[in-house]
């Protein structure tokens, strides 16, 4: 088997790495910052008003916990990165398409690979 990882040149291979950094750094201030929003100033509130806190602390959390997600696939593609298996599927051990890649660095699956996994998430739930 010819060694497909070197399918990426040294530079695109930084340009992704630094793309995959800037944005974890965002998302860290993004995590860090959505807890300590408030969305009521803890007066006594009509049931309107706490339907209303309850259903944006809904939101909160359910933004945050995709924010969190994304963060950990960033993660785990810079770990690709440093390991040298970056842009190879973690299922079929197949190279990932380059134009995957560029639109989702943080991919770690092949597009057949991840339509599979969303099948099958989608099944059991």
């Amino acid at each position: 088997m010819s060694d497909e990882r070197a399918r990426f040149s040294k530079p695109d291979i930084e340009g992704i790495k630094k793309q995959l950094i800037e944005h974890k750094v965002e998302l860290e201030e993004e995590l860090s910052r959505l807890p300590q929003e408030k969305f009521s100033d803890d007066q006594v509130q009509d049931p309107g008003d706490q339907a209303l806190a309850s259903t944006m602390e809904s939101l909160r959390s359910s933004l945050q916990e995709t924010k969190l997600d994304e963060y950990n696939r960033i993660v785990k593609a810079l770990a690709m990165i440093e390991e040298g298996t970056y842009g190879m599927c973690v299922d079929c051990q197949k190279p990932i398409s380059e134009k995957r890649l560029k639109m989702y660095p943080d991919a770690t699956r092949c597009i057949t690979c991840q339509e599979a996994f969303e099948e099958g998430k989608t099944e059991n739930e």
